[in-house]
């Protein structure tokens, strides 16, 4: 029988776990591969017209990750908003809104994402005779975009 010291088992062991857990790090490495704003935005609309949404939502918000003080990346957040509105996904179409509301103030689409964000709770309405919350928040955006924005084609 042979028998072997504890030091020999734990040099061992020392040796090979990192060997084993470095093996385990590289087998599943993606590579990260930047592509332009123009071109990810590109294909979030045509992910969007093919009804894709989820899709066209991780586009946008790329483009957004990628450039977000370029021009295009304002489109980009408002597309979000929108895909997330048509897709019928109110919550995060407003949270994108407000999002946008927040950071974009001089924005000159800063009617048509108040317009969009009254919209978002205007279309959750299901029922006048149940809770009225969202009734009122619908009614506060709408007035929103009429207070702030008077002259703008959304006011009517």
């Amino acid at each position: 029988m042979i028998m072997r010291s504890p030091l020999r088992t734990i040099l061992r062991v020392g040796l090979v776990l990192p060997v084993v857990a470095l093996a385990a790090c590289g087998s599943d490495e993606t590579t990260y591969v930047e592509r332009p704003a123009e071109d990810l935005y590109a294909q979030g609309q045509q992910n969007f017209q093919e009804g894709d949404y989820a899709e066209a939502v991780t586009d946008f918000a790329e483009v957004g990750r990628q450039q977000p003080y370029s021009p295009i990346a304002a489109d980009a957040e408002l597309m979000t908003a929108y895909t997330n509105y048509d897709g019928g996904k109110y919550d995060e179409a407003i949270a994108a809104l407000d999002n946008f509301i927040t950071v974009r103030p001089g924005n000159p689409n800063l009617a048509y994402a108040y317009y969009l964000k009254a919209l978002s709770y205007y279309d959750r309405i299901t029922d006048v005779g149940r809770d009225q919350a969202v009734t009122q928040q619908a009614l506060v955006a709408l007035n929103d975009v009429i207070s702030r924005f008077p002259d703008s084609e959304y006011a009517t």
